[in-house]
């Protein structure tokens, strides 16, 4: 599918991620306060939505990344997780909040959290952009949800088609319909 003929249709504007992404960074801001908060971030789709959330949190927090992979090029999962790059360091004396671009399945933040868990944080907790229950294979309900969406297929703000598109500053859903 060659993306660039299909009508893009906004899911979520730039205005209202910029306006949810406020909402979060209080909330959390209000949940952590006092307390060491290490925010985990799910590369790669997870980097626009980490940057822009971290500036809306008002606490000291530390920032690492890991790596996983699920879906290598496709639009499904492959249902197998594995951990590319992991952290190396104790997590201890931390809060734990991974933060994801979107958990439809849940497998790869339930393997993730279950994963940090071993390490005997003080707490694990996640933070997705896009939620999709509606494609959950696991028990799992994310701590912050920034949008709750229908079952599509979704691009922008860190999400890729192809590994691109990621730049677009919100997201939208490729459609059947040809560009004019």
């Amino acid at each position: 599918m060659d993306i660039e003929k299909k009508v893009w249709e906004v899911l979520c504007s730039e205005e209202a991620i910029k306006q949810r992404l406020s909402e979060l960074g209080k909330e959390i801001t209000e949940k952590y306060e006092g307390k060491k908060l290490y925010i985990v971030s799910l590369l790669k789709g997870s980097f626009i939505f980490t940057a822009d959330l971290v500036r809306e949190i008002k606490i000291p927090v530390k920032i690492n990344f890991m790596t996983t992979s699920s879906y290598g090029h496709s639009e499904e999962t492959s249902g197998n997780v594995e951990i590319v790059t992991d952290l190396d360091e104790d997590l201890t004396e931390y809060d734990i909040l991974i933060v994801d671009d979107i958990t439809d399945s849940g497998l790869t933040m339930k393997f993730v959290k279950e994963h940090l868990e071993r390490k005997n944080p003080r707490s694990v907790n996640c933070c997705v952009l896009l939620d999709k229950p509606d494609r959950r294979q696991v028990e799992l309900v994310p701590t912050y949800i920034g949008f709750t969406i229908p079952d599509k297929f979704v691009v922008g703000y860190g999400l890729n088609y192809g590994d691109y598109y990621r730049n677009i500053p919100y997201v939208f859903v490729v459609t059947d319909k040809d560009r004019e």
